[in-house]
């Protein structure tokens, strides 16, 4: 299947994903993303690594309904979520595009 130079050039190649892989993880626990609910009256900003960073709710939702902020905190956080799967699936899938052999699909680190 591969020659032993080929094997080297392989591993060498799986050591520099390993290494960015984990310099991207590091960079995702920092980057930011704001999940929005109620038109922007709800925000919730949080790291790509799921951990909220400040919830922000617009004066005029205070003293409403309490079912309906509880709601739309839930929304935002749920937004914030997604926001960040999308955020580290495109900044890790640039890193392991170019490795070869990988099954598709597959997700990194194993």
């Amino acid at each position: 299947m591969f020659n032993k130079g080929q094997l080297a050039g392989l591993m060498k190649q799986a050591q520099a994903m390993q290494d960015n892989l984990k310099k991207a993880q590091d960079e995702l626990a920092q980057m930011e993303v704001i999940g929005e609910s109620g038109a922007g009256m709800v925000k919730v900003t949080m790291t790509c690594k799921h951990v909220v960073k400040r919830v922000e709710i617009d004066p005029s939702l205070v003293g409403d309904d309490k079912d309906m902020l509880e709601d739309l905190v839930a929304a935002a956080v749920n937004d914030g979520v997604r926001k960040a799967e999308a955020t580290s699936e495109a900044k890790l899938g640039k890193i392991t595009a170019g490795m070869p052999g990988l099954p598709g699909g597959m997700k990194l680190p194993f």
